[in-house]
């Protein structure tokens, strides 16, 4: 039979202990964007309800490190925390140039964490999501007491400057929390998955190995087939945010928030008048001022909720995320301090 291996007795709770972000300075006007796309203030805020976005500084300046870096500093903070105390790194992004070293390393160095694990996840506008899911399995387990979460994406890098159907979508920015244990649940199992058979809706185009043989060719570029992705976001997503809900033993009238992925305006708006929330459930709406932000963008739009004061610390909010992959992923949390 050989050895017993001990495991701990019991799963503890797991909770968001402090939010941080990062918002590059440069704002982007749709006018701006316009400049190079055949299209118009009025067309964009009718399609998507975006006014402007972030854009980050050109390289190598505001690299997706140093954003990450910055997010988490202020979330640490937040947190009461220090660097050496986080003992695991998770970066969530599509957009980091390197394929190694991970992006998580790097940032585990910069905050001298003292050799935190690390590991990147991709999973697209799921991707911060994806990484809190497990962070708080990994907490509630007892693989982790602090772990670092970070959203952060360069998405200008990824998009074709006169590409119509995608320029105008996206920013760039990040957002991280500190997931560690607590005596009260502050976050709920996560609800995940994916549908692969529509993974063509959200591409890059072409690989980099097929441009690396054949650089005349335009370079990879983030490709999206909008209709698509808005039918199966605007029509599925409230199933998802159910699941979750009732996965948590939360009544959505009960929320607090509802901070879906700021993908579109429009996709929200169908998923709230889906839900059925009552107009007590604030709604977060970041993509107005901070575009599609893809990966960091459910921690940015959590900050603007509590900067603002829509809602407090405390308060409990249905995070929904969803896109390439086309995947998804969401939980219910209740919302972390900020730092003062």
């Amino acid at each position: 039979m050989g050895a017993q291996i001990a495991v701990p007795a019991t799963l503890r709770n797991s909770a968001l202990l402090g939010l941080g972000v990062h918002r590059p300075d440069r704002v982007v006007t749709n006018a701006e964007i316009c400049e190079q796309i055949d299209s118009s203030d009025e067309w964009i805020q009718s399609r998507s309800g975006i006014k402007e976005r972030r854009f980050a500084k050109a390289h190598p300046e505001e690299t997706i490190v140093d954003m990450s870096v910055d997010a988490a500093s202020k979330a640490l903070d937040a947190a009461g925390l220090s660097g050496p105390q986080i003992d695991t790194v998770i970066i969530a992004t599509s957009t980091y140039g390197f394929q190694t070293p991970q992006a998580a390393a790097l940032v585990a160095d910069r905050l001298g964490t003292g050799g935190a694990a690390a590991l990147d996840i991709q999973a697209g506008c799921a991707g911060f999501c994806y990484a809190l899911g497990v962070a708080s399995d990994l907490v509630r387990a007892g693989t982790a007491e602090k772990v670092l979460v970070v959203g952060v994406e360069r998405m200008s890098d990824a998009t074709e400057p006169t590409d119509r159907s995608v320029r105008f979508i996206f920013g760039d920015g990040a957002g991280a929390v500190v997931v560690g244990a607590s005596d009260e649940v502050g976050v709920g199992p996560t609800v995940w998955g994916s549908d692969g058979s529509q993974g063509n809706a959200i591409r890059q185009e072409p690989d980099w190995v097929d441009f690396a043989q054949n650089p005349q060719q335009k370079r990879p570029w983030i490709i999206m087939e909008g209709t698509a992705v808005f039918r199966w976001a605007a029509f599925e997503m409230s199933k998802y945010a159910r699941q979750i809900a009732d996965k948590s033993g939360v009544a959505l009238a009960d929320l607090d928030a509802f901070v879906p992925h700021q993908a579109n305006l429009r996709i929200n708006d169908v998923i709230v008048k889906q839900l059925e929330l009552p107009e007590s459930v604030q709604v977060a709406d970041d993509i107005i001022e901070t575009g599609n932000t893809s990966a960091a963008s459910i921690p940015l739009a959590m900050e603007k909720m509590l900067r603002t004061g829509q809602v407090e610390a405390g308060s409990t909010a249905l995070l929904l995320a969803f896109g390439a992959g086309l995947s998804y992923a969401g939980q219910i949390v209740k919302m972390p301090p900020l730092a003062q």
